[in-house]
């Protein structure tokens, strides 16, 4: 750098200008640097100018100005090439790439095609095997014992929807049991789940409300079941009560507790039409229907329906009349008694006769021609005094027929008006009248 500035040139090296900034730094002989570089310049400037024959300067031509434009302007420096004897770097040797093989045997030693062959069959013959397992545990456990759960759940819903229905379809303890039973991961776990109890405690309370709202002037109320066919029951509120504390919901869930819609009908029946002619004003009584049936010959016989249920039940006898034929009386006592002791003969003799007309004493009666109060006591039920009578003998009329009033609610009495001639009273042992208690503690007794 320091000779190119003094303007010495080597020999072996071209002339060309170093465009690279130069060093800052100071140099010692500074004066000569400056004097190098202004010979330079006039040098240049003499070869550019030159005097002609007349003394005046000879214009330039544009050959001679690109010359002297590109002798301004500085070369790039070419970039150092390799020498001849350098020498070449060796690289490191590239390793082969390795073909994907088969599975290898051993740890790391490529087996033989028996060997993979061996291999790749015991592969897909797991995958096979784990299949097959798969899908025969879904098939034979997993899928059995979901429908299991899930059958297990509809019992129990339905269960759920048999007991809370009606005016208990939205009640919030159905919600609940709901979601238990929904819930449950095992069969047994639904099953398990307990709904009469919640169920029976809901309808206690609510057909207890019901009595104290539906009950009439006369402290009584209908309960109306309607589960195996339908039955109307008119019973006291007491009783009433009684049913609803001691049966559960799934009794309650089939029964209405309604006011008392009633009617009183008369009916005529024979006295096996009516319990015996037993029967006293204020008993309760069920109403079945008897079937006629016509066999082969053409000949009809009285059968009893098939139906365990009543037609009508817990019908009230307000009233019981007897025919007139069994008011006439005519009784006659004789009694005779002879004695003789030493011929002298005594003798006793007695004789009743009695001739009685009931219906024209209750005329009389009526009338005012007899004492009424005389009357009454003489005649207070005659015709059950009577029927007693007659079940205590043993001996009675049976061609006889009652007129009885029967209370029973108002969808039942067209049924009994058009079926009199072919129904049948009978008497519940449960509210079985004095006489049959009696009877039955002096036989069980």
């Amino acid at each position: 750098m320091l000779d190119k500035i003094l303007g010495k040139k080597d020999k072996d090296k071209k002339d060309v200008p170093d465009l690279r900034k130069e060093d800052t730094k100071s140099d010692p002989n500074i004066g000569g640097r400056i004097k190098g570089a202004v010979s330079k310049a006039t040098d240049k400037s003499k070869e550019k100018v030159s005097p002609n024959n007349n003394g005046l300067k000879k214009p330039e031509s544009n050959d001679s100005k690109k010359e002297a434009v590109s002798k301004k302007m500085p070369r790039p420096i070419p970039k150092p090439r390799k020498k001849s004897d350098e020498k070449p770097k060796l690289k490191p040797p590239k390793e082969p790439k390795k073909k994907p093989g088969g599975l290898s045997s051993g740890f790391g030693r490529k087996g033989s095609d028996d060997d993979q062959r061996t291999l790749v069959g015991a592969a897909v013959f797991s995958i096979i095997l784990i299949v097959l397992v798969g899908a025969g545990y879904y098939f034979l456990v997993y899928q059995p014992y979901q429908e299991t759960l899930g059958s297990a759940k509809q019992t129990k819903l339905n269960e759920v929807n048999a007991y809370f229905k009606g005016p208990l379809a939205l009640d919030p303890q159905k919600q609940s049991l709901t979601a238990e039973i929904d819930g449950a991961q095992t069969p047994e776990q639904a099953l398990a789940v307990d709904v009469l109890t919640p169920a029976t405690a809901a309808w206690r309370q609510y057909q207890s409300q019901e009595i104290n709202a539906q009950k009439d002037p006369y402290g009584r109320v209908m309960i109306t079941y309607s589960a195996n066919g339908q039955k109307d029951l008119i019973m006291k509120v007491a009783d009433a009560q009684t049913i609803v504390n001691e049966a559960d919901a799934s009794v309650l869930a089939n029964m209405v507790i309604e006011t008392p819609d009633t009617v009183a009908v008369p009916i005529i029946i024979t006295r096996l039409q009516a319990a015996g002619g037993l029967v006293n004003v204020g008993d309760s009584v069920d109403v079945y229907l008897r079937t006629t049936a016509t066999n082969e010959t053409n000949q009809t016989a009285a059968q009893t329906t098939n139906t365990t249920s009543p037609n009508i039940s817990g019908a009230t006898v307000l009233a019981i009349l007897r025919a007139v034929d069994s008011g006439a009386v005519d009784a006659n006592l004789k009694n005779a008694q002879e004695v003789a002791i030493n011929q002298v003969t005594m003798g006793n003799s007695r004789t009743t006769s009695t001739t009685t007309d009931v219906e024209q004493l209750l005329r009389a009666s009526a009338s005012g021609t007899w004492d009424s109060s005389t009357v009454s006591s003489m005649l207070n039920a005659y015709g059950w005094k009577l029927s007693d009578f007659e079940r205590a003998s043993n001996l009675g009329e049976l061609d006889v027929k009652y007129l009885i009033l029967l209370e029973v609610p108002r969808e039942d009495a067209l049924f009994l008006m058009q079926n009199q001639d072919s129904i049948a009273l009978t008497v519940s042992t449960q509210k079985a009248p004095q006489w049959m208690i009696q009877e039955l503690k002096s036989i069980y007794a």
